[in-house]
């Protein structure tokens, strides 16, 4: 080896692959090289193996102790794992599911996300509400509206469906705050086509691409709640509806003071939970809006949860009854109850623990 450092120190090559012509140098010429070398820090010529430079006289090497490997840097932690095993839970939920489907699923202090199909179209049936309500907040911070202000029931704004308001007699005045709330705590179809016709559905359609909506629309025809096909459906997508939720969520719909206002009507308790708001666990709340309309069954909604709280939008379409589709969303919602309580972490942790004797 002292031959090979000479050999660079002088500008030589051995002559190891014997190739024509290559320059050599003798045994002898690159021993004095060696020697006229500068003595090389210890820390620089550390021996191959401690044996090799022991003393004849030393005691015998100490046992080193046995210090475990540090886990690679690359390793999942716990909370990646379980939401891991949750959301293979959800695919194989959704894998089972005879409709179509779509989910977005946000941890909103982490970010972390999880989806399928999210940017496929479906018939927005009542969600459209959702970006109604925002439109409307955007008409009050114009100063063009106000929410005490009153609007009048009339024949023509009179819409069956969802609601009560469709019982009330022509000429009674609500405000716009009152309409609100029943638009989203009732799904009200008159409260939603009074206010339309306050704003004006083409203001309406104007404020979508200011909400930074490109999938989702709104059409006269489609506000219809016949349940066969129409000319102009509204359509929207579960990374929209999602989106829409978590900028009212973060104070980014219209106005912080808006915003906070929505928040509240959106976590108004409906008259029977269902869908994503069913079992819903002890000192939980929820912020949603369901859909349902040409065999369509939704719901989105904000979770607030003591580990941190989560959006989730279920969308589902081509359903066969909507009864199975009510459950099968529940089902959805259950499986991200026990991950955000920490129940499958305590289960499995009561599974590994010894009985005692």
């Amino acid at each position: 080896m002292m031959v090979v450092a000479a050999s660079y120190v002088l500008g030589y090559r051995l002559d190891w692959s014997q190739e024509t012509g290559a320059p050599s140098v003798g045994v002898e010429e690159a021993a004095r090289a060696v020697a006229a070398l500068p003595a090389a820090p210890a820390a620089v010529l550390r021996p191959m193996t401690a044996a090799s430079t022991a003393p004849a006289t030393s005691p015998a090497p100490v046992e080193a102790a046995i210090v475990p490997a540090a886990a690679p840097a690359w390793a999942p932690s716990q909370e990646d794992v379980e939401w891991e095993r949750m959301t293979a839970e959800l695919a194989g939920l959704v894998s089972r599911h005879p409709g179509r489907v779509a989910i977005v699923l946000k941890d909103l202090r982490t970010r972390r996300a999880w989806s399928h199909n999210p940017d496929e179209l479906f018939p927005a049936a009542s969600l459209i509400k959702v970006p109604v309500m925002i439109a409307v907040f955007y008409q009050i911070g114009a100063g063009e509206l106000a929410l005490h202000e009153r609007v009048t029931l009339r024949r023509s704004t009179r819409v069956g469906g969802s609601g009560s308001l469709k019982w009330r007699p022509d000429g009674t005045r609500l405000t716009v705050e009152e309409l609100l709330i029943h638009m989203i705590n009732e799904s009200d179809n008159t409260a939603t086509a009074m206010l339309l016709n306050a704003l004006g559905i083409g203001y309406v359609q104007q404020q979508f691409s200011r909400m930074g909506l490109l999938y989702t629309g709104i059409y006269p025809e489609g506000m219809s709640i016949k349940g066969g096909r129409v000319a102009h459906e509204n359509y929207t997508t579960a990374r929209e509806m999602t989106m829409l939720l978590e900028k009212i969520y973060r104070g980014e719909a219209v106005d912080r003071y808006a915003s906070s206002l929505m928040l509240d009507i959106l976590k108004r308790r409906k008259a029977v939970p269902s869908r994503l708001a069913k079992g819903l666990p002890a000192g939980w709340e929820i912020a949603h809006k369901t859909g349902l309309l040409r065999m369509a069954c939704h719901d989105s909604a904000i979770f607030f949860t003591p580990r941190g709280d989560y959006a989730m939008t279920v969308l589902t379409g081509e359903n066969r009854d909507y009864r199975a589709a009510k459950d099968f969303i529940s089902r959805l919602g259950r499986v991200t109850f026990r991950y955000y309580s920490g129940q499958d972490r305590l289960a499995r942790a009561t599974r590994r623990r010894p009985a005692l004797r």
